[in-house]
């Protein structure tokens, strides 16, 4: 079963969105046994959309479809859609009564004949209702092909294909079982870790395909496995994940879920009815952004410090200067009084602190760029660990972040077995 992704829109081309939808779509497809073969992105242009629908029904038995619904002129694959399926728009009187009842009750402008117009739909499609938005999702056949178009809106996207799309996928295809399970390192590069484990990749099954993820400091190590059975899939990949650890055991820190590593710690957290703030200096509220990103996240994260001048760290998480004149705003000594400050003034079970030198200069402290101190309060203590990431800016802040989740994970999970 093979799936490809046609994302519409100029402002992907010219790089002033990011393709997340694909990402997504890729995601949820690959869940229920349906591989996705190719990812293209096109411009809002007819000739390039008939072009690109003709070329995937070549390749694909599913063809997924985001973006150009809009009611403006740029948006223009309804009529495309309508060109290759020989078909014409007609109205849908259930998709135009929706659209009123949103312009009434959430909409201030009044509604125009513009909008209105989301309602036409090729005659051919099944429509797939939209609640959260004013272009609806569409399904259509042709020559033993599904092609499903979907608004360009991730929100609006993702309700889509969780309550519309894959229920029908999965009630109209017979899927294989695609399993993933990855493995994190830590402390050895990807073409290190490669040599070390060459002879138990190439012994891999015809059906388990092996792959590394190098990101910020750490290597993940991916196995997929296609079958029909998936009890003997995972029992394969238990096997071989044995094998593995006993080649590079000492750099394995554990298993990725299928869930980030926020999520992880939000559920956690939330289960053990405990708390958790950050104090950032030099990673400035990025490990802040990620706990909050979760939905019910209030019900574990409590805030944020982020104290990016020293003045912040002495004023507000109140770090004495006499400390900061010692040690340097870069030490153990600043990294240990930040979180166990943020956990006292937050009133939280857990607290993560950074402070560091990304670069490009060294700031308050002489410390080598790419110096990062990590503090970690937790019921039973505090501690910090210092980390040399390198000398690039993003690279720092990111292995920085990376690490952070990665400590404060390990510690709630201790409590969590406890």
């Amino acid at each position: 079963m093979k799936a490809e992704i046609i994302t519409i829109g100029d402002e992907i081309l010219i790089g002033q969105i990011i393709d997340t939808n694909s990402a997504f779509l890729a995601s949820e497809l690959n869940k229920i046994g349906i591989a996705v073969h190719q990812i293209s992105s096109i411009e809002d242009k007819r000739s390039h959309i008939l072009t690109a629908l003709k070329e995937a029904s070549q390749r694909a038995e599913i063809v997924l479809i985001t973006g150009g619904l809009g009611p403006t002129r740029d948006d223009v694959t309804k009529s495309s859609l309508c060109a290759y399926f020989e078909d014409e728009l007609t109205e849908n009187k259930e998709v135009l009564q929706h659209i009123e009842q949103l312009f009434e009750k959430y909409i201030e402008t009044p509604i125009s004949d513009l909008n209105r117009r989301q309602a036409l739909v090729p005659s051919q499609a099944e429509v797939l209702f939209n609640k959260y938005g004013t272009a609806p999702g569409m399904l259509l056949r042709k020559d033993g092909v599904m092609y499903i178009s979907l608004p360009g809106v991730p929100f609006e996207m993702k309700e889509l294909v969780k309550n519309e799309v894959l229920p029908r996928l999965q009630q109209e295809f017979k899927r294989p079982v695609i399993l993933h399970k990855t493995v994190i390192t830590y402390g050895l590069g990807e073409s290190a870790i490669a040599e070390k484990i060459s002879d138990w990749e190439d012994q891999l099954p015809e059906n388990i395909k092996c792959a590394y993820l190098p990101n910020f400091g750490k290597v993940r190590i991916r196995l997929t496995a296609i079958g029909d059975n998936e009890e003997h899939l995972q029992n394969s990949i238990a096997s071989l994940f044995t094998d593995l650890h006993q080649l590079i055991g000492d750099i394995i820190v554990g298993y990725e879920d299928d869930e980030p590593v926020e999520i992880q710690i939000g559920r956690l957290l939330s289960s053990a009815k405990q708390t958790i703030a950050t104090a950032e200096s030099c990673t400035g509220g990025r490990i802040a952004n990620l706990l909050a990103t979760p939905p019910g996240a209030s019900v574990y994260y409590k805030g944020s410090v982020v104290s990016y001048a020293t003045a912040i760290k002495e004023e507000i998480l109140k770090i004495p200067s006499e400390l900061i004149e010692k040690h340097s705003v870069v030490s153990a000594e600043v990294a240990e009084a930040m979180a166990r400050n943020v956990r006292l003034i937050l009133k939280t079970d857990f607290a993560i602190a950074t402070t560091g030198n990304a670069g490009p200069a060294k700031g308050d402290s002489d410390a080598e760029i790419g110096t990062v101190f990590i503090g970690i309060a937790t019921p039973e203590g505090v501690y910090s660990k210092k980390f040399i990431f390198g000398n690039h800016r993003e690279k720092v802040i990111g292995k920085a972040v990376h690490k952070s989740m990665e400590l404060i994970l390990s510690e709630i999970l201790k409590f969590a077995n406890a």
